[in-house]
């Protein structure tokens, strides 16, 4: 019986995709939780199980886009052997290995070797497994017919580059070209300059490589984009002193890991800090969506994870309910599976509001980029030891060395005032320099 395996849905709003790699060779024998696929979307990469069990026969290549519900292989469940792994193809870098050539005796009339021109190049060339050629310089030699032998490499070690073999093609042409008939002499022109030999890494990798924009990348480009082309987009930039929540956190950060099991971090304090905020300041708890203003009287907050796919924003929901061992919880599972390539689309979207911590990879100021259809996001950065000045309860001033972090909000000026924007930025500074109230839910 043939059962075929389709493109899943993975979204109601993904119809379309990128199939980017088979997981299994064609022809082998699949179990129904075997990984076969793995398919891209705009949102999300995951890999795509069999279903049954059987033999696959692979019928769309890796590399194709597909969209949701195609056909892309079948299991034949009455197969009761699986088919031999097929060995993987050379790769493009490494010579083919060369063939065995026997010995022709004088006078005999049978040619081993073809003759002279391109295929005769390319027989010396597979059977010289010492020399290294770039695969510019392959082409060339082959497609003039060229022995790489004897032609002077310029490279480093003696390689031979681009140049060189243009420079050898140029020296052969005169010897087999007709002798021209004499002509008139013409008027002097200026000759146009020899093309520059093209300069090669010394490690012998090509200068350039080209790949397909993984869907991913280029949906995260589109959305930057976007934001960028729709919204009336302005940075406001405050900083926070981190000297009270970081003391918190180093006496407590202990005895909260043995209670609750996940370590005490900055972001869940800042969760809920962003939705004291946003209870405080609702109109930026909104956006525009055509002629319309949404209002959202919930708080499920977004945490950029950085991932080796791009940034992904998956959502904490329920921020409002949810206590700091919960959210701190919350954060690592979503993080986890983001890195291992396991979030799911349901992650990943109904977001009111974005936090991006670029401090953690030395970020000192940036502006960050709104995550439509959001009208906010709250950009992190690196905590770094200041002087400041510092009041004292009975109105003196001191100068005084503070871990601050500056905090920047990028907000859609057509949804949020510019007094909306600094009000909400120092209602998160307040929760942030008092922790206390945040344990206390005085933030809220």
């Amino acid at each position: 019986m043939q059962v075929e395996l389709k493109v899943p849905e993975v979204g109601e709003s993904i119809t379309e995709g990128f199939l980017s790699c088979w997981l299994v060779p064609d022809g082998s024998l699949v179990r129904p939780d075997t990984e076969v696929f793995e398919l891209e979307t705009d949102k999300v990469t995951m890999p795509v199980p069999a279903g049954d069990s059987g033999r696959l026969q692979v019928l769309v290549p890796e590399g194709s886009d597909v969209s949701v519900g195609q056909v892309v292989a079948r299991i034949d469940t009455a197969a009761e052997s699986a088919a031999p792994f097929r060995e993987p193809p050379p790769s493009p870098t490494t010579p083919p290995p060369a063939p065995e050539i026997a010995p022709v005796a004088p006078g005999s009339t049978t040619a081993l070797e073809p003759p002279a021109g391109p295929a005769r190049a390319a027989t010396r060339l597979r059977a010289d497994q010492a020399s290294v050629l770039s695969p510019a310089v392959r082409r060339l030699v082959q497609q003039h017919g060229l022995d790489p032998a004897g032609i002077a490499g310029t490279g480093r070690d003696g390689r031979l580059t681009k140049g060189d073999v243009l420079l050898a093609v140029q020296a052969a042409e005169p010897a087999v070209a007709p002798t021209p008939e004499p002509a008139p002499e013409p008027a002097p022109q200026e000759e146009p300059a020899p093309e520059a030999p093209v300069v090669e890494l010394a490690s012998g990798e090509p200068r350039q490589t080209r790949s397909r924009l993984p869907r991913m990348r280029a949906r995260i480009a589109e959305r930057l984009l976007q934001a960028q082309a729709e919204a009336a987009m302005l940075t406001t930039i405050n900083e926070v002193d981190m000297g009270a929540l970081m003391a918190l956190r180093a006496r407590h950060k202990q005895d909260f890991k043995d209670a609750h099991g996940v370590n005490l971090g900055f972001m869940s304090f800042f969760v809920k800090a962003v939705v004291g905020a946003l209870v405080a300041e609702p109109g930026v708890n909104s956006w525009i969506e055509g002629d319309q203003l949404v209002q959202n009287h919930y708080y499920d907050i977004g945490v950029a994870v950085s991932t080796e796919r791009g940034l992904v924003v998956p959502v904490v929901r329920d921020a409002d309910s949810k206590g700091l061992a919960r959210i701190e919880a919350d954060i690592a599972g979503l993080a986890r599976r983001a890195r291992e390539g396991r979030i799911e689309l349901a992650d990943l979207v109904g977001g009111v509001f974005t936090i991006s911590n670029g401090g953690v990879y030395g970020s000192l100021l940036s502006t960050p980029i709104l995550n439509p259809p959001q009208s906010a996001i709250l950009g992190m950065h690196g905590i770094k030891r200041r002087p400041v000045v510092l009041s004292a309860e009975n109105g003196d001033e001191t100068i005084g060395v503070r871990p601050m972090m500056y905090l920047a909000l990028s907000y859609d000026h057509r949804v949020v005032d510019g007094r909306q924007a600094v009000t909400f930025l120092k209602k998160i500074c307040s929760c942030i320099e008092n922790p206390e109230r945040l344990l206390l839910g005085a933030c809220v």
